[in-house]
C-alpha cells in the first residue's frame, strides 16, 4: 500500500482516483497531477515506484496546494475565529444549525440531529 502525504492510498486503484484519498485533492487536482507527470491513467497505485511518489509530493508541494493536516487545521482555525467573533455563522456552527440560510421549522435534520420529543407521549389503548 503507497503512503503519499502521510496518507496510506489503496493499491488496486488507479492513481487518480486513489489520490483522492488524500484531504484537500479532489478528481480535479488529481487529473492534473496524473497529466503533469505523464503517469498512465491506467497505471495502479502499486505499480508507483519511489521515484513517481516523490515527483507527486514534489508537484503538490510546488504548486502550494494545503493538503491533509495543515488544511485541516486551517478550516478548524477559520470556524474557531468566527466562533470566537460571535459572528452569525459562527454561532450557528456551536449550536449545529444550519449556517447558510436553510430553513429550520421542518427540515435540516442532517444538521440537528433526530427529533426530540418533549413531553408525554401516550399510546391510544393506554386510556
Amino acid at each position: 500500500m503507497p503512503r503519499l502525504l502521510g496518507v496510506d492510498v489503496p493499491e488496486n486503484k488507479h492513481v487518480a482516483y486513489a489520490l483522492r484519498y488524500i484531504y484537500g485533492i479532489g478528481p480535479k487536482r488529481a487529473e492534473l497531477i496524473v497529466d503533469r507527470l505523464g503517469l498512465d491513467p491506467m497505471m495502479r497505485s502499486r505499480q508507483l515506484n519511489e521515484e513517481q511518489i516523490s515527483r507527486i509530493m514534489s508537484v503538490v508541494s510546488e504548486m502550494g496546494w494545503k493538503v491533509e493536516g495543515d488544511l485541516r487545521r486551517e478550516l478548524i482555525g477559520n470556524l474557531k475565529r468566527l466562533q470566537a467573533i460571535r459572528c452569525y455563522r459562527g454561532i450557528r456552527h456551536q449550536r449545529g444549525l444550519p449556517v447558510r440560510g436553510q430553513r429550520t421549522s421542518t427540515n435540516a435534520r442532517t444538521r440537528k440531529g433526530a427529533r426530540k420529543t418533549v413531553g408525554v407521549v401516550r399510546k391510544a389503548s393506554a386510556k
